[in-house]
């Protein structure tokens, strides 16, 4: 448990923050599977968008967005 005013203050935020963090999460993964189990190229640009957001806010590695927006592409176009 935080024992200074300023520890307490840190916790609330972190606490608010990894709500964010879930909440992008989940809609990227979601977004990512939905596309790879239907193959809609239509879907793509959301997909992307996910895929990005998460990345500018530090919740997956450049390299792994990249490695999941070739998996995307290839996904769909072998459909």
């Amino acid at each position: 448990m935080a024992n200074t005013s300023s520890a307490k203050k840190a916790n609330r935020a972190e606490t608010r923050r990894r709500v964010f963090n879930l909440r992008r999460s989940k809609a990227m993964r979601d977004a990512t599977k939905d596309v790879m189990k239907s193959g809609d190229v239509a879907k793509i640009p959301e997909t992307y968008q996910a895929i990005d957001k998460a990345l500018k806010r530090g919740i997956i590695k450049k390299n792994t967005a990249a490695r999941m927006k070739s998996r995307v592409a290839r996904r769909v176009a072998a459909k």
